[in-house]
């Protein structure tokens, strides 16, 4: 009984979680098919794009561009890059739907992080280092990167 309860709640769970991102992620303008498909020139633009954004958004956050000794728009954009850039250009390329599905949960996920933890910790670096945890862990979760298969 607890594992049809348990299905239930994550379908339910996905379904909201699904509703809410496709309400305010980014989403094509028309209801063709989106041309970002494995192979093109656009699809492998926006993956740099978003692997460098989350690179780029480190090196401002652990304040090794810009160096100063204050807080400043730098190191916050660098806070917020893996949610501003690399979600969306991710988000963005025709992916499976499991992949989709990691991308959905960290467009909600990571703002909540990204306002929780400085409460606790006011260091950029750490919210930066959650946002990746996250990133990475949810990618492992909805592409079954730790099942383990026999």
């Amino acid at each position: 009984m607890s594992s049809s309860v348990n299905a239930a709640l994550k379908e339910d769970l996905k379904k909201v979680v699904q509703k809410t991102a496709s309400t305010f992620a980014p989403r094509a303008s028309t209801a063709t098919k989106n041309p970002v498909v494995p192979g093109t020139a656009l699809y492998t633009v926006f993956e740099v794009q978003g692997y460098a954004s989350m690179l780029l958004g480190g090196a401002l956050s652990f304040n090794r561009l810009f160096p100063w000794n204050e807080p400043d728009i730098w190191r916050l954009m660098g806070m917020w890059s893996i949610w501003m850039f690399t979600t969306p250009s991710l988000w963005a390329r025709d992916c499976s739907k499991n992949e989709k599905e990691a991308l959905n949960y960290l467009f909600l996920l990571i703002p909540l992080l990204d306002v929780i933890i400085p409460f606790f910790w006011k260091s950029f670096p750490i919210v930066w280092l959650a946002d990746t945890v996250a990133f990475f862990g949810m990618y492992a979760w909805k592409m079954g990167w730790l099942q383990r298969t026999e």
